[in-house]
């Protein structure tokens, strides 16, 4: 695409009817700078790289002008927030500039966030700050690169306009990009408002674009929640093995279509705590790393609630769909999750013994507050042969007693399989990465960031872009953190 003047819209979320949305324009920044733009993703949506450095490009993606061909909005939505119900949330700091549909079909959702207030705004100001949008400019990628469906960004834009958070930040843009963010709570303010006419019409619009596959289905409705079930369960696992916290599970957070939505207070665990609590706004644990398989489950019981009227015209019926439905977040979660356990080990068969192998080794990172990346990584090491042949993964552990007991069964268990050292250390390195988004690593990107230097962002990409690539010269970047940045906070305003 070698102008944005001749993007293909195609604004189909407009279909909907103003019921679904409002619209809105963006608020302009002063003086925006470019502090960085995805040149991979941007060539996956069919544009120019060289387009993400114009002077058009900078004034559209900091809400200055408009989209060539765009029609903005912000959606309404509600959710449950920390267990409550709020009737009415809404993108209070995203609009939805258009949908663009490239070469190959897909449609993507280019929203900026952080681009001013809204109707649902709730009197806040709508902006976005350089600390959150690093982070979440930062995380889209880690996670996509992880493997894991997320929601991505093709531009982080500052500026000078001042900000009240904790204290007066300056503002930022990112333009967020995912095939919908659309989420459960978009279902549930229809729901509970009883205006039920909504419902058929959003989910329609859902499956045409996005589950095809099922239109022609005379249950469609039904298989479609199945199917969101399935995919929810399997992300949540994925982020268990990797160590990843999201920290506001709330309804109105979670992607209709299985993507990770939303990044605030987020964190990759350091020393490993099962119950680690990433969001220090979050007082009672709901969001603990431990609750996440639980809180996914919820949410589905959530999102089941709101449907309930496209299950079936008798209530009870409807009810009874729905908790079928339900059991299939627990049978996809414990696969995938017993699947991820066993390629992190290193093991090639599945037997019933594997749980208590995975969880002694869980439970030994836990008491002793082990580094989890890294000692997942250094795992690789062991061999299947030799008492205490365990390299640095033993310096890892606090209780060696308890840990030389451990390997001697898992050694055992390797060499039942006839595991080949080799072999099996190439699988287990291609899925335990050596760089994660450590807090502290995206806390001196956010500083350079502040000081308007974009070097700190394009090295951690770097890395993040092949996470499980050791890369010579970058050992800082897989360490533990330093004690000064151990106690880095985040909270809902990160």
């Amino acid at each position: 695409m070698s102008s944005l003047q001749q993007l293909p819209l195609d604004n189909r979320l407009l279909t909907l009817g103003e019921a679904y949305y409002s619209r809105v324009a963006p608020t302009p920044l002063r003086e925006p700078r470019l502090l960085h733009a995805n040149a991979e993703l941007a060539a996956q949506l069919g544009l120019d790289p060289a387009l993400l450095h114009t002077p058009e490009f900078l004034e559209i993606f900091a809400g200055n002008q408009a989209l060539p061909g765009g029609e903005p909005i912000a959606t309404l939505y509600a959710g449950h927030q920390f267990g409550n119900f709020v009737p009415q949330l809404g993108d209070g700091r995203a609009i939805l500039l258009g949908q663009l549909r490239d070469a190959a079909g897909q449609l993507w959702d280019l929203q900026l966030k952080g681009a001013g207030p809204t109707p649902y705004s709730r009197f806040a100001d709508g902006r976005a700050v350089i600390r959150s949008s690093v982070r979440e400019y930062l995380a889209g990628e880690a996670l996509h690169h992880l493997g894991i469906p997320s929601t991505r960004s093709l531009s982080l834009i500052s500026a000078r306009d001042p900000v009240r958070r904790e204290s007066i930040e300056h503002a930022a843009v990112i333009c967020r990009v995912a095939p919908t963010h659309l989420r459960f709570g978009h279902f549930e303010v229809f729901y509970y408002r009883r205006q039920h006419e909504q419902l058929a019409p959003l989910a329609d619009y859902i499956i045409a674009q996005h589950y095809p596959e099922l239109w022609e289905r005379d249950a469609r409705h039904r298989d479609w929640l199945r199917e969101v079930i399935g995919r929810t369960a399997a992300l949540i696992a994925q982020w268990q093995g990797v160590g990843f916290c999201h920290g506001v599970m709330n309804t109105d957070n979670m992607s209709i279509l299985g993507l990770t939505l939303d990044y605030g207070p987020y964190g990759f665990i350091d020393a490993f705590d099962a119950h680690h609590i990433c969001n220090h706004s979050d007082d009672h644990g709901r969001y603990a790393f431990s609750r996440q398989p639980e809180i996914g489950y919820w949410n589905c019981s959530r999102l089941l609630q709101a449907t309930l009227p496209l299950l079936d015209a008798q209530p009870e019926r409807a009810v009874e769909i729905a908790q079928e439905l339900l059991q299939h977040y627990a049978a996809v979660y414990e696969q995938r999750m017993n699947a991820i356990w066993r390629a992190k080990l290193g093991l090639a068969e599945a037997r019933e013994q594997d749980a208590e192998l995975i969880d002694g080794f869980l439970l030994m990172l836990h008491a002793g507050r082990a580094d989890f990346t890294r000692s997942f990584r250094l795992l690789a090491g062991v061999r299947c042969a030799g008492e205490g042949e365990a390299g640095p993964l033993r310096e890892e552990m606090r209780d060696l007693a308890r840990f030389d007991a451990w390997l001697a069964g898992y050694q055992a268990r390797l060499r039942s399989e006839d595991s080949d050292d080799a072999a099996r250390a190439l699988r287990m390195n291609a899925v335990n990465p050596c760089y994660v988004l450590r807090n502290h690593l995206a806390q001196r990107a956010i500083e350079a960031a502040e000081r308007g230097e974009s070097g700190e962002i394009e090295r951690l990409l770097e890395l993040l872009r092949k996470p499980c690539e050791e890369r010579p010269g970058f050992e800082a970047y897989a360490a533990e953190p330093p004690p000064e940045a151990q106690q880095i906070s985040v909270s809902c305003s990160s």
